[in-house]
C-alpha cells in the first residue's frame, strides 16, 4: 500500500487544444496584468477589486451541487456539496489560493464542488483573513481554528482531509506542521495543488519564461512583503524548510512549466526523507492551479479522478495500519 501512495506520476495525456489556448490567453493577459499591478498596495487593491467583480458573475454549477454560506465560532466560509449521496461523517477543509490577498471560496467553486464529489464528502471552504490588512500568522490562526471547530462539531480527525491551492497549499502545509507541533490529532491526508512553499529570500530561476501565468519577479516581491519582519525560513512561513516527520500522506500536484514547480518538488522529497508517503504529480504544460479551469479544461477534470485514486489508497493505508497499531 505504501507503494501506491509513495509515487511520482507524470500523466502522459496529450496536451489538449484547450490547454494550449488557455496558456496563450494567460500569457497575453494574466501574466502582464500581474506584472503591472502587483507592485504596491494600490495595484494590489485594484487586482482585488477585479477579482471581486469576477465573484459577482454567476458561476456554472450543476443542479446537483449546493453551496451554503455558514460559520462556526469566528470561522466563516461555505459548505459545498458536490452531490446528493455524500458521507456527512467526513469533511474536506479547503483553503483557496490567491497569493494571500485575492480570491475567496466563491472563486474556487469549480474546484471545491468537484473535490466534494471526488472525496465523497462535503467541503467546507474557509474564508480566512488575508493581506495586506492581515498577516500570515492570522491566516494560519484561522485555519487552525477552523480545524478545531470541525473537531468540536464531532468530526473525527481521521475523517478530515485538508486541501488547498497555491497560497492555500502553503496554508495546508503550515497547518499540518502546526497541528503536529501542538500535539493535536492529525487529519487523514493533505492535498496541495501548485503549492507556494518557499517565501524565503531565494529568487526563482526555474520556468521564469515558460510559466504562462505567474511572473517570477512578482512572486518574489509578494514573498518579501508577506515575510517582512519574520524569519522567512521558519517552516510555518516557508514550509519548504519543514521537518515533516509524523505528517499524514500528502498529494502534491504541479504543472511542469510552473515557477513554483521546484519548491513543490522539494517538499515532496523532504517529506519522503522524513518518512511521509507522498504522491507527487507533475502535469505537462499545465498552468498554475489548472483544475480551477475544469469547466473548460479536460485535464482539469481528469485531475479529480487522480484525487479519488489517492484518497482510496489513503483509506486502504489507514485500514491496514489500524490493526497493526492495535
Amino acid at each position: 500500500m505504501v507503494d501506491e501512495l509513495n509515487v511520482d506520476i507524470r500523466p502522459e495525456y496529450p496536451v489538449s487544444w484547450q490547454a494550449a489556448a488557455i496558456n496563450g490567453v494567460l500569457r497575453g493577459t494574466m501574466k502582464p496584468i500581474s506584472t503591472l499591478l502587483v507592485r504596491n498596495t494600490t495595484g494590489m487593491a485594484v487586482a482585488s477589486r477585479l477579482m471581486c467583480l469576477g465573484e459577482r458573475v454567476p458561476g456554472i454549477l450543476p443542479g446537483h451541487v449546493s453551496v451554503v454560506p455558514d460559520g462556526f465560532g469566528s470561522c466563516t466560509g461555505e459548505w459545498v456539496h458536490g452531490g446528493p449521496y455524500l458521507d456527512e461523517r467526513k469533511v474536506v477543509l479547503y483553503f483557496h489560493g490567491g497569493a494571500y490577498f485575492v480570491c475567496s471560496p466563491a472563486t474556487h467553486r469549480p474546484i471545491t464542488w468537484r473535490l466534494s464529489a471526488a472525496a465523497g464528502s462535503p467541503v467546507f471552504s474557509l474564508d480566512y483573513r488575508q493581506g495586506p490588512v492581515h498577516t500570515l500568522a492570522e491566516s494560519l490562526a484561522d485555519a487552525l481554528q477552523a480545524y478545531e471547530c470541525l473537531l468540536n462539531l464531532g468530526y473525527d480527525a481521521k475523517d478530515i482531509l485538508l486541501a488547498g491551492d497555491s497560497a492555500g497549499g502553503h496554508l495546508t502545509l503550515a497547518t499540518l506542521l502546526a497541528l503536529r507541533d501542538r500535539g493535536m490529532p492529525l487529519p487523514a491526508a493533505g492535498v496541495c495543488l501548485s503549492p507556494w512553499t518557499d517565501l524565503s529570500e531565494s529568487r526563482r530561476r526555474v520556468n521564469v519564461w515558460s510559466d504562462p501565468m505567474l511572473p517570477a519577479g512578482r512572486v518574489d516581491w509578494l514573498a518579501r512583503r508577506w515575510t517582512d519582519g519574520l524569519d522567512c525560513r521558519d517552516p510555518l512561513v516557508s514550509p519548504v524548510y519543514g521537518d515533516y516527520t509524523g505528517i499524514p500522506p500528502l498529494m502534491i500536484v504541479t504543472g511542469s512549466t510552473e515557477v513554483l514547480r521546484d519548491e513543490a518538488r522539494r517538499v515532496a522529497l523532504s517529506a519522503r526523507e522524513n518518512g511521509v508517503q507522498v504522491t507527487y504529480e507533475e502535469w505537462t504544460r499545465m498552468p498554475h492551479i489548472f483544475p480551477l479551469l475544469a469547466d473548460v479544461l479536460p485535464e482539469g477534470r481528469l485531475f479529480f479522478e487522480h484525487v479519488s485514486r489517492f484518497l482510496d489508497a489513503v483509506r486502504d493505508h489507514h485500514a491496514t495500519a489500524a490493526p497493526e497499531a492495535a
